[in-house]
């Protein structure tokens, strides 16, 4: 169930989700509220589970993570239970879905080169029992 959200609300998340290491006094002068109800909001919003966590948001390049790569799955009828559970083991896989349309899985990946992007494909999702096919996007250039 969705949780009930003001602009106020709608104002801390964005300004968390630019900066997740911005203090309560920031956040409340940001939304030009008191810093008591900037609290009080801030903990209500990860008490319903609006607010999940926080992370770094770091340089793919930087991290050695220089080509991206869309990478969509077919898999056996009924299985993408099992094949999610494997995948999430994956270190290269930044992000997955189940989707509908001619493919039941698509997954954003990162890895160092070419090599390891023929890698990951081939010999890691390829030969997953319940995989039937891929198809890989390159990723040019991120918006």
């Amino acid at each position: 169930m969705a949780a009930t959200l003001d602009e106020i609300d709608l104002k801390l998340i964005a300004e968390l989700k630019k900066d997740g290491r911005a203090s309560m006094r920031a956040l409340a002068e940001r939304a030009h509220i008191s810093r008591a109800g900037c609290y009080t909001r801030v903990e209500r919003l990860h008490r319903e589970g609006v607010i999940t966590g926080y992370a770094a948001v770091t340089d793919p390049r930087r991290m050695g993570q220089g080509l991206a790569a869309y990478v969509y799955l077919k898999v056996t009828q009924n299985s993408w239970r099992t094949v999610s559970a494997e995948l999430k083991h994956i270190p290269e896989i930044e992000h997955g879905g189940l989707v509908s349309g001619d493919n039941d899985l698509i997954l954003f990946v990162r890895t160092r080169d070419a090599d390891s992007l023929r890698d990951l494909v081939f010999e890691r999702l390829q030969s997953m029992p319940d995989v039937l096919s891929t198809h890989t996007v390159l990723v040019f250039d991120e918006l």
